[in-house]
């Protein structure tokens, strides 16, 4: 694997807005476990009822962690698009700092199967998600 040190660096700086408006940056990749790991440090103003991040937030999260699991896997992918995303709320998420990990559990060429985890700052496990995508390749030379 390249220096993964590189690797983190260049997943920040090439990374959505939406991420950095989110507090969010990856922290570590796997290239064995096919796993990505962000950290987003949440404020009030993605919260409803003072502090509890909204769902849809929660969502965008975790799949940010999932699809960028798949660039670690394999340098061809240049873009992952959502066909179907399950999550599941299993604890109040309130605003701080979380950490988020996206995992492939498996991949053909065209398409991807993942899974999300998101802890707080406790290391409570608050929300999980299941998703399905479409894997977007560069063009093959010719």
């Amino acid at each position: 694997m390249e220096n993964k040190k590189n690797i983190i660096e260049e997943m920040n700086k090439r990374g959505p807005k939406l991420i950095g408006m989110l507090g969010g940056k990856v922290i570590d990749i796997d290239e064995e476990k096919v796993s990505c790991t962000f950290e987003f440090n949440i404020g009030n103003d993605f919260c409803h009822s003072i502090d509890i991040v909204q769902g849809g937030f929660v969502t965008a999260m975790l799949d940010a962690a999932m699809t960028h699991a798949a660039f670690v896997h394999n340098k061809e992918i240049t873009g992952v698009s959502s066909l179907e995303i399950k999550t599941s709320y299993l604890e109040v998420t309130r605003a701080g700092k979380l950490r988020v990990e996206g995992f492939v559990i498996k991949q053909s060429y065209k398409t991807a199967f993942f899974e999300g985890r998101m802890y707080n700052e406790d290391n409570l496990l608050t929300a999980t998600a299941s998703s399905v995508a479409k894997l977007i390749r560069a063009p093959k030379e010719p």
